[in-house]
């Protein structure tokens, strides 16, 4: 991604996420000076961005912060593919949060996640607050290739609060 394209980013980010769920936008803009941040973008033959993954690639795990397709596309398989290549590049494990599984988009949303070889793993996780004002956000963990034992999800839970939330 190249810099001068955040607003674009920005801009699907806001149509596809609640706000509890990402960063102020000078938040999520100062996360790119970051060397353990990157987002990946597709973009339409007119080159206009339609969709990205921005991920945290440490040496333990990968996690993937925010996937998201502009929602004039969406359903037509760019998620999949994005999601497909990035899982692709590595063989480091892969994670990623979800709402708990207790309405039928929540459902839909996970079982997207599992048709790609991810594991909802049962183990209770909040979201420190992303912006000031808010409250822990409780959601659930989803790992790629395989389940996660308690002590993984442990030591996982420890970058992801130390390094990513701080």
């Amino acid at each position: 991604m190249k810099p001068a394209q955040f607003d674009e980013i920005f801009s699907i980010m806001e149509d596809s996420f609640p706000e509890s769920e990402f960063r102020t936008y000078s938040g999520q803009k100062a996360l790119l000076d970051n060397p353990h941040y990157r987002i990946s973008t597709r973009q339409d033959d007119g080159g206009r961005i339609i969709a990205f993954l921005a991920a945290w690639e440490f040496p333990e795990l990968r996690f993937v912060e925010h996937i998201a397709v502009s929602p004039d596309i969406r359903g037509g398989g760019t998620g999949k593919l994005l999601m497909n290549s990035y899982l692709a590049r590595s063989d480091t494990p892969v994670l990623l949060e979800v709402e708990p599984p207790d309405g039928e988009l929540e459902r839909r949303r996970i079982g997207f996640y599992e048709r790609l070889g991810f594991h909802l793993n049962p183990f209770d996780y909040v979201q420190p607050p992303l912006r000031p004002g808010q409250q822990d956000l409780p959601l659930r963990i989803m790992t790629y290739p395989h389940p996660l034992q308690a002590a993984e999800f442990q030591q996982y839970r420890e970058i992801l609060y130390s390094k990513v939330y701080k």
